[in-house]
């Protein structure tokens, strides 16, 4: 799903830390989709299965966008990727908190997501400073 990344590319502390939140958000992902993924009764699948989803398609793509952001030349440009990052972490955060309204054994493991999110925040607005 991540791009293969080039060895001569520096890979900085926020990206390090928007991979490890992809392999969190992508194992606590599958904690739900076990739990959600049955018809409530008048045939409708849960709707909160979504969400579970969401968190793992908005983690996967952080690192290209931290990386788009490195490698412009122009500083307009690494802006336009930084606010996407911001965009893509604060949705991330708020599916977080919807999804610790289901009724899942996966929702226990949220705080630690939650937690990871607000260590990464701190690291994207000193990264953000050095773009």
């Amino acid at each position: 799903m991540l791009p293969n990344i080039p060895s001569h590319l520096p890979q900085s502390p926020l990206y390090q830390k928007a991979i490890e939140i992809f392999t969190l958000s992508r194992s606590i992902s599958h904690y739900f989709v076990d739990d959600l993924n049955y018809l409530q009764p008048n045939g409708n699948e849960n709707p909160s299965i979504y969400f579970s989803g969401d968190i793992v398609q908005q983690s996967v793509s952080l690192a290209p966008e931290i990386l788009k952001a490195e490698t412009q030349p122009f500083s307009e440009d690494k802006r336009k990727y930084a606010a996407s990052v911001t965009r893509l972490t604060n949705s991330l955060y708020k599916n977080c908190e919807r999804l610790e309204k289901t009724h899942s054994n996966g929702r226990d493991f949220l705080p630690i997501l939650r937690s990871e999110l607000k260590k990464f925040r701190k690291l994207q607005r000193s990264w953000m400073l050095t773009l």
